[in-house]
C-alpha cells in the first residue's frame, strides 16, 4: 500500500507526499560520533516518496548490503508551497510535527564517500525513511525544545533534545527554500542527535517525539 500523511487524532489529511528533504549533520554531537566534520550551512539530501513507510506498521531492512543504522528525527510537514521562503512564511506552512526514522546503509554509504561518489543509494532506498502518523504544530510549545528518543528492545539509545541543532526548523525550512521550491505535503527531516547505530531484524523500537508522538514497531523479515 503506497504511503498516506496521517493525523494522530484521526483527522484526515488530503495531502499527497512528494519529496522528503533531510539535512545531515544537524547536530554537532552526531557529526563528531561518526568522526565528520561539523558543517558550516546546512547539508541537504533528498528522499523520494518511494522511501516512505507508515512507521506504525512493521517494516523489513535490506540484505546483503552491510549494516543499516537507524538515525532519530523530528519531521516537519509542510502544507503550503514555499519558494525563497521567509521564516514567518515557514512557520505558516507547517501543517504538522511528527518523528522517522532515516535509515542509512552505513557500510555502503561510508563506501561511496570514500569515492567521492553520491551516496543516494544508502539513503533513498525504498523503506528508507518510515514516518509516524503528525500532531497539529499548535501541540508542539516549542520547535526548539523537543525530546527526540529511540529506544530498542527496551534500551534508550537515542536521547537528544532539538534545542541542540546546529540550524534550527525555522530558518532551515527557509533555507531550504531557497534552493527547492517545497510543495504542500513535502517532509522535512530535521536531522539526528548522537546515539545512532544498526538494527537489526527482530528489533523492537519506539520512536518518539517526547510527550507530543511515539510508534511502536518492529522489525521483520524482509
Amino acid at each position: 500500500m503506497a504511503y498516506q500523511h496521517r493525523f494522530v487524532n484521526g483527522q484526515a489529511c488530503e495531502l499527497t507526499l512528494g519529496k522528503i528533504v533531510c539535512v545531515g549533520r544537524n547536530y554537532a554531537d552526531h557529526a563528531k560520533e561518526l568522526n565528520n566534520p561539523i558543517p558550516t550551512e546546512p547539508m541537504l539530501f533528498i528522499k523520494p516518496s518511494t522511501a516512505a513507510l507508515e512507521l506504525e506498521q512493521d517494516f523489513s531492512i535490506p540484505v546483503g548490503l552491510g549494516s543499516v543504522h537507524f538515525e532519530t528525527e523530528m519531521s516537519v510537514l509542510i502544507g503550503k508551497t514555499l519558494c525563497k521562503a521567509s521564516e514567518l512564511s515557514a512557520k505558516e506552512a507547517i501543517a504538522g510535527v511528527g518523528v522517522g526514522l532515516d535509515l542509512t546503509l552505513r557500510d555502503l554509504q561510508d563506501g561511496l564517500k570514500s569515492k567521492g561518489h553520491p551516496w543516494e543509494k544508502a539513503k533513498a532506498f525504498d523503506g528508507a525513511c518510515p514516518l509516524s502518523a503528525f500532531v497539529t504544530p499548535d501541540q508542539v510549545d516549542d520547535l526548539q525544545n523537543v525530546q527526540i528518543r529511540l529506544t530498542v528492545n527496551g534500551d534508550v539509545r537515542q536521547d537528544g533534545n532539538s534545542a541542540y541543532m546546529l540550524n534550527q526548523v525555522l530558518p532551515l525550512i527557509s533555507y531550504i527554500s531557497q534552493f527547492f521550491t517545497l510543495e504542500p505535503g513535502d517532509v522535512v527531516m530535521t536531522g539526528t542527535p548522537a546515539g545512532v547505530g544498526p538494527i537489526l531484524q527482530g528489533d523492537q523500537l519506539e520512536v518518539e517525539l517526547v510527550s507530543i508522538v511515539s510508534a511502536r514497531t518492529s522489525v521483520i523479515a524482509a
